[in-house]
């Protein structure tokens, strides 16, 4: 009985997180790799059973599940190595106060000031940022650091459109209705892309090193969508289309109707 107490008071070595609906697992020793944080208070000064918990038994942080994966880098490797076109400096920055990582959080405001992470400029980003750890703990030199091409990757773009051409041709023809933009590509740069754009009601909770063909746009506007991923630095390099064609009536004479299913490939 006392063994049990014992160890249900005790964390295990490999951890499992739920942060924002992302899932994470890590290791203990890398969520206490900075002392005094809020992370190493809550595993190193408390049990188990003082923490919340999702449904699964994950322990349960309402923050943004996204911008945590760059707190865990940093705790991990000792270094950070943001993508290219970072968008979310300031966002990250009070994710780093939150939990307690002032020299994190001194080092992106500094970097925010020197221009390091243009923001506004579409300047790249390849940006270092040591942990403190570094300079206290040799276990830390051995590791080998984040590819700073970390934010490369393909996004594919794709969306079904209904077109109607009208007897002879007509000018004034009804062109494309847009019902949905769908986005396929790793969880991870999708959210870094399009953020709150982005609906996921129908892939949620995947972690971010997985891909999904299940994500789309909540607006219409392929526009809006190339605007967006022109603006952090992706590049068409391909796309192709296939599409139907009906009649409105049972009258061959009667208004065609188009249907068209189209992918454009992004990369960066």
């Amino acid at each position: 009985m006392a063994q049990t107490d014992s160890q249900s008071s005790t964390f295990s070595d490999i951890v499992e997180l739920n942060v924002g609906g992302q899932v994470y697992v890590t290791r203990l020793e890398t969520l206490t790799a900075v002392p005094d944080s809020l992370l190493w208070t809550k595993f190193t000064q408390s049990s188990p059973g003082d923490l919340p918990k999702d449904g699964k038994g994950r322990f349960f942080f309402d923050r943004d599940g996204f911008l945590f994966r760059y707190i865990l880098d940093y705790l991990r490797d000792a270094e950070l190595y943001l993508p290219e076109y970072f968008k979310e400096r300031r966002r990250l920055q009070k994710e780093a106060d939150f939990f307690q990582l002032p020299e994190l959080s001194r080092r992106l405001a500094t970097a925010g000031k020197d221009g390091s992470y243009a923001e506004d400029s579409g300047e790249p980003e390849d940006s270092e940022l040591t942990s403190p750890v570094t300079s206290t703990s040799s276990s830390f030199s051995d590791r080998t650091p984040r590819s700073p091409g970390a934010g490369a990757g393909y996004i594919t773009i794709g969306y079904r459109g209904s077109y109607t051409i009208g007897r002879d041709i007509q000018a004034d023809a009804k062109f494309r209705r847009v019902a949905r933009i769908t986005v396929c590509s790793k969880i991870s740069l999708a959210k870094e892309v399009f953020g709150e754009s982005l609906n996921e009601s129908r892939d949620p909770d995947r972690p971010p090193d997985k891909y999904t063909a299940r994500y789309y746009l909540k607006y219409n506007f392929l526009e809006q969508a190339f605007d967006r991923l022109a603006e952090v630095g992706f590049h068409m390099v391909a796309c192709n289309s296939t599409g139907t064609c009906s009649y409105a009536g049972s009258d061959p004479a009667d208004d065609k109707l188009w249907t068209s299913y189209t992918e454009y490939v992004f990369s960066r």
